[in-house]
């Protein structure tokens, strides 16, 4: 391998884990931002801070990793509109219903997608994963339950508990929960790999 080689690799590592920090921050950091902010100052001061730290969140990861992931940018269009709700009205209703509409959204977006012959996931997933149809299917099925689970999970938490205990779940235990998650698919993406991906059968089978 030849020098300069030897200098490109190393400097890909860092640049790869710098990327993955940006994402965490810009994932996390509006969170935490709400999380903070409703502790010291109320739900109604935490929903404007979570709604300019959304914003800044979504610049900044067109700034530093060159796109905006469209679940991030759904979910900012939500947050926004009904974060306004909640402070016009002075209602916390709107953002703690929130991530239930969101959710089942999500849920029902991938199920009337699949009913029609659309695997919106590979739409959104298809670059940077390869699976077969079926392996779609199946990943398709089990982010819409659990889309419908975390959106349960909202209902019972702002329904039953305290605004503070809500919030605390909403940042504290929803990534965890779907990290936890995503990391359990690992069987069915290794199972349904595609290794025959862009093949004229597998293109005409998405139409």
């Amino acid at each position: 391998m030849s020098e300069p080689d030897k200098i490109t690799d190393a400097s890909a590592g860092p640049q790869l884990d710098r990327k993955q920090i940006i994402k965490l921050v810009v994932e996390l950091g509006p969170l935490l931002i709400f999380f903070f902010a409703n502790s010291h100052y109320g739900i109604f001061a935490g929903t404007a801070a979570f709604m300019v730290a959304t914003v800044i969140a979504l610049v900044a990861s067109q700034i530093f990793l060159g796109r905006i992931a469209t679940m991030p940018l759904v979910t900012s269009v939500f947050v926004l509109i009904f974060g306004s709700l909640t402070l016009y009205l002075q209602d916390d209703h709107f953002i703690k219903m929130k991530p239930t509409i969101v959710n089942g959204l999500f849920a029902a977006i991938l199920l009337g997608g699949l009913y029609f012959g659309r695997l919106f996931l590979k739409t959104v997933f298809g670059d940077v994963m390869h699976l077969t149809r079926e392996g779609w299917r199946i990943l398709t099925v089990r982010w819409a339950v659990f889309f419908i689970v975390l959106a349960v999970l909202n209902e019972v938490m702002w329904r039953l508990f305290t605004t503070d205990t809500w919030v605390t779940f909403k940042v504290f235990g929803i990534m965890p929960l779907t990290f936890v998650f995503a990391m359990a698919q690992i069987g069915v993406l290794k199972k349904y790999e595609d290794t025959t991906s862009g093949s004229a059968s597998d293109v005409t089978d998405d139409i």
